[in-house]
């Protein structure tokens, strides 16, 4: 097996949703971890715009730092995760743990951005109860 196909192998099969997006905000990767958090197929995915999974109420602060990001070529939390919410196709919220990185050239310059998450909501929502004395 070749190791191309291995990679994809690796990427598909990742327990975390992992989403690359080119520099337009075109999803061009999306993995069966994301297929099962926000509920669009490969199919349903591949060639949209971002905004399919992010809240309206957040995209124009999520557009601010991507293309700030695609700019400088660095993210501004350097790689490290944070909560925000994304948008299933349901039009449910949910909380998701998302760590991103940017994907460069040789030359440094940015192709993209590449998002690794994983659903948070279950343990957000039970910290939330516990927090207000509900019980779990």
């Amino acid at each position: 097996m070749s190791h191309d196909s291995i990679e994809a192998l690796i990427l598909e099969q990742a327990a975390e949703a992992i989403i690359y997006a080119n520099k337009a905000g075109v999803i061009e990767r999306w993995n069966a971890a994301a297929v099962a958090m926000f509920g669009y197929t490969a199919s349903e995915a591949l060639g949209q715009h971002l905004d399919l999974v992010i809240p309206e109420h957040l995209r124009n602060a999520h557009w601010r730092g991507f293309d700030a990001a695609m700019e400088k070529g660095k993210t501004r939390l350097g790689g490290r995760p944070t909560m925000t919410r994304g948008l299933h196709k349901t039009g449910q919220k949910l909380y998701v743990e998302m760590s991103f990185a940017l994907v460069t050239d040789s030359t440094g310059s940015a192709l993209g951005s590449v998002a690794v998450a994983r659903d948070a909501t279950e343990r957000v929502e039970r910290d939330k109860a516990a927090a207000a004395g509900q019980p779990r």
